[in-house]
């Protein structure tokens, strides 16, 4: 029989691409989408069915992580086999600005869906998207044993969201696991988060259309892995018996300054005559150093990061530029609906 799987943040980086996945498996999908004005579905529009469709496999429904009655409704008539919680509001620097909304969609909503999954009775396997800025100060390398120490507000909700996931798996029997994730791109990142920041202006740079590139930290230090890989992992871990927590990482890690330096490589530029320090980009409190112990993933489910932060690097330049000369010819048209 065919598995249905719903996944909260479906346009997003890591659910685009894990609905690519799913989708290669066979399943059903059904994605949450909130409602705006424009169109907001770029990063899914390639596997975009029409609802006409009497074949339509990916299916999108109107919601929001604030809004508990359509939650229970939504697992009320979809009953999925499988959910993978990756809504949120996700950007560490907007939290800091933003703390009670991150704390209502980030925290809040995933207890709103794992209390929608209980009440409606719905027997399926939740997945909840773990972050390695619930680490925070807490020195590396950091693995499943490792105490959380948060040092933003998004990083203090995904702590609240991950201890609601273990507390439901423990009171109610239900099949949650925790993925925390450690930093993971790909030319889906958003175009704020400092990776892809980098390498749009690498691309924007190298075409003469801007000067500098301007970053806050650059001696922060990150464990980088593909987002495209890692949403292999999360598929993993809920075709396991038992729910658990597990650390999805490479081990390898660099500094901004580090992803700076191979990326205008890959361009042939020089870093240094590009790149500025602005305060304004730094976080009020800073996490110094994230880097994932994943031996835990591999040994239980058998999974193993293969690109490293240097070829991801040079993989989201040639992206962007690929990108930026379609957007300058002309090719790239929004999809009708």
């Amino acid at each position: 029989m065919t598995k249905s799987a719903l996944i909260t943040g479906v346009t997003g980086q890591d659910g685009s691409y894990l609905a690519e996945l799913l989708l290669d498996k066979g399943y059903e999908v059904h994605g949450v989408i909130r409602r705006a004005s424009t169109f907001n579905t770029d990063r899914i529009d390639h596997i975009y069915q029409d609802p006409h469709d009497p074949d339509q496999r990916l299916v999108l429904h109107h919601g929001d992580l604030s809004d508990a009655t359509m939650l229970v409704n939504l697992m009320r008539d979809v009953q999925p086999d499988e959910v993978y919680h990756l809504g949120a509001q996700s950007h560490v620097k907007v939290s800091f600005e933003m703390p009670e909304y991150t704390g209502d969609v980030t925290g809040l909503g995933t207890i709103r869906l794992l209390e929608a999954i209980r009440a409606s009775g719905v027997d399926t396997r939740f997945y909840q998207a773990s972050s390695s800025e619930m680490f925070g100060s807490t020195p590396p390398p950091q693995n499943e044993q490792t105490p959380f120490h948060p040092r933003s507000p998004y990083g203090a909700a995904k702590v609240y969201a991950y201890w609601a996931t273990v507390n439901y798996r423990e009171a109610y029997g239900m099949h949650a696991t925790n993925g925390i994730l450690f930093n993971h791109e790909s030319p889906r990142r958003g175009e704020t988060f400092v990776t892809r920041k980098i390498t749009r202006a690498v691309a924007r740079i190298a075409a003469g259309l801007q000067d500098y590139l301007y970053l806050g930290n650059l001696d922060a230090v990150r464990d980088w892995g593909y987002a495209k890989e890692y949403v292999e992992a999360q598929w993993l871990m809920l075709q396991q018996p038992q729910g658990d927590d597990y650390v999805v990482a490479t081990g390898k890690a660099g500094t901004v300054r580090d992803f700076c330096q191979v990326a205008f490589a890959r361009a042939d530029l020089d870093w240094e005559k590009h790149v500025r320090t602005d305060a304004r980009y730094e976080r009020p409190s800073e996490v110094d150093a994230l880097i994932g112990d994943p031996a835990k993933c591999r040994e239980v489910l058998g999974w193993e990061p293969k690109t490293d932060w240097r070829a991801l690097a040079e993989l989201m330049v040639d992206a962007d530029r690929q990108l930026l000369e379609d957007q300058l010819s002309g090719k790239l048209a929004r999809a009708s609906r």
